[in-house]
């Protein structure tokens, strides 16, 4: 089963993401700050990581930076509703996001996409 690691501060949104990808067979792992979100990446070693550009304590690009030299190939799909802040997009992407999706957003959008970047298996 893979793992999947949600940071994000809004607890409807993290809910409802957790609920539709819980419901697709994945195992959920929910952070509502930076600071969790980085002890998650090193204790819980997911296989995808979902998270905000804007949560408290370490914002989105600290949680990129982070995951990527600690786990450099983990695909990382930043939701973000500051979608008409491209330095921030283009930093993301820089750093090693791999996509990005504004919000609101759809959450069978996201869930095609999570599965586009685990290689459509849930295994």
């Amino acid at each position: 089963m893979k793992n999947i690691l949600i940071i994000e501060d809004d607890k409807l949104i993290s809910s409802l993401v957790q609920f539709r990808l819980k419901k697709d067979g994945y195992n959920v792992t929910m952070a509502e700050d930076g600071i969790a979100g980085i002890r998650a990446i090193e204790n819980d070693n997911p296989d995808l990581i979902i998270t905000d550009v804007m949560i408290p304590f370490k914002n989105g690009i600290e949680i990129i930076n982070h995951a990527k030299k600690f786990s450099p190939k983990v695909p990382i799909i930043v939701l973000s509703s500051l979608g008409e802040e491209e330095d921030t997009v283009l930093q993301a992407f820089t750093l090693g996001a791999s996509d990005f999706i504004p919000k609101p957003f759809k959450p069978n959008e996201l869930a095609f996409r999570v599965k586009k970047w685990l290689g459509f298996s849930r295994d």
